[in-house]
C-alpha cells in the first residue's frame, strides 16, 4: 500500500478546507473537504489502486467522496498537481501546466495564457473545440487536432465524463452579477487577500478573492494576475470567474470593461459579447 500517497492527498484536502475557511467560503464545502481528508487518511487501501481498479466510481463509493472530490483526487494522482488548490494558494502557473500537453512549448503556453485568459486544462479543451485556440498565431488545424486528442486522453483519465465544447456554463446575468459583487466587495476592502507568487516580487497580499454560490454553481472570483493584465495596467479591471457545479462541470470566464463599439464602457464577458449585447439591449427596453 502506498501510504505516503494517501497522506499526501489527505493533506491537500485538509489544506483546501483550511484555505476555504480563511477565505470565507461555504461551510458545507469546507466540511466536505475535511471529511474527505479523514476518509483518505484512514483508508486501509491504496487510493491510487482504487482509482485504477474502479475509476472515479470506485472513489465515489468511499464515504464522503463526491464526484468533485473524486475528480480532484484523480487529478493529483495523474498529474501531481491540483489546479484549484494551487489557485487558492496563489501559486498556480498555467504556463507550466499547458506545457504538459504534447505540442505546447513555453512560447505557445505563454501565448495561450495571455490571449485567451485561461489557466486550466478543461478551459483549454473548450478553447480547442470552439475555435478560439486556432485564433492564436502559429496554431493550425492539425496542431489543434493533436492538442484536442492529447487533452481528451489526459482528462479522460481524470474524469468519468469528458468535458466538451458544449459544456453548460452559467447565464450571462449571473456572471455579471458575480462580477459586480466581487468588484464592489474588493473596493470596500471586505474580501480576504491572497499573496500570488507570479508578478509579485515583494510578496504582498494584494489579490482579493471571493467565494460564493449561485443557481447551483460554486464561484471563485479574482482580478486577473496575468502578465498582460499587469502590462496593460488592467489588474483592477479584468476579473476571472471560475465556476463548477456538484456534477463537476467547470470552466472560467473573463469579464472586462469594453473599450470600443456599442458596448464601450459596459462590463462584458469575453468571447460572449453577443449575449452581453442582447442582455443590455433587453435591459434598456425594460427601462423605457
Amino acid at each position: 500500500m502506498n501510504r505516503e500517497l494517501n497522506i499526501k492527498i489527505a493533506d491537500k484536502l485538509d489544506e483546501m478546507a483550511e484555505l476555504l475557511q480563511q477565505q470565507g467560503a461555504n461551510p458545507f464545502r469546507i466540511r466536505a473537504y475535511r471529511h474527505a481528508a479523514e476518509t483518505v487518511n484512514t483508508l486501509g487501501q491504496d487510493v491510487a489502486h482504487i482509482l485504477q481498479q474502479g475509476g472515479s466510481k470506485g472513489l465515489i463509493a468511499l464515504p464522503h467522496i463526491g464526484k468533485g472530490i473524486a475528480t480532484a483526487i484523480a487529478e493529483i494522482i495523474h498529474t501531481g498537481h491540483w489546479a484549484q488548490l494551487e489557485r487558492l494558494r496563489g501559486n498556480l502557473d498555467p504556463r507550466h501546466l499547458f506545457q504538459t500537453i504534447p505540442g505546447i512549448g513555453a512560447d505557445l503556453a505563454d501565448k495561450i495564457n495571455k490571449v485567451l485568459h485561461i489557466d486550466t486544462l478543461e478551459a483549454l479543451e473548450v478553447a480547442a473545440h470552439d475555435g478560439r485556440l486556432e485564433q492564436i498565431k502559429g496554431i493550425g488545424k492539425r496542431r489543434v487536432a493533436a492538442i484536442r486528442a492529447s487533452l481528451a486522453s489526459i482528462l479522460g483519465r481524470i474524469k468519468t465524463i469528458q468535458p466538451s465544447s458544449k459544456t453548460k456554463s452559467p447565464e450571462i446575468t449571473v456572471l455579471l452579477d458575480i462580477d459586480r459583487l466581487y468588484r464592489v466587495s474588493a473596493l470596500a476592502g471586505t474580501l480576504p487577500l491572497i499573496t500570488p507568487k507570479r508578478f509579485n516580487p515583494h510578496h504582498k497580499a494584494w489579490l482579493p478573492i471571493l467565494h460564493t454560490d449561485r443557481d447551483g454553481w460554486h464561484f471563485t472570483a479574482l482580478y486577473s494576475n496575468t502578465a498582460l493584465a499587469h502590462q496593460l495596467n488592467m489588474t483592477g479591471d479584468w476579473v476571472i470567474i471560475y465556476y463548477y457545479d456538484d456534477h463537476h462541470q467547470e470552466g472560467q470566464q473573463t469579464i472586462v470593461t469594453e473599450t470600443q463599439g456599442r458596448l464601450a464602457g459596459r462590463r462584458v464577458v469575453r468571447w460572449r459579447e453577443k449575449e452581453c449585447e442582447d442582455y443590455y439591449h433587453s435591459q434598456s427596453l425594460v427601462m423605457e
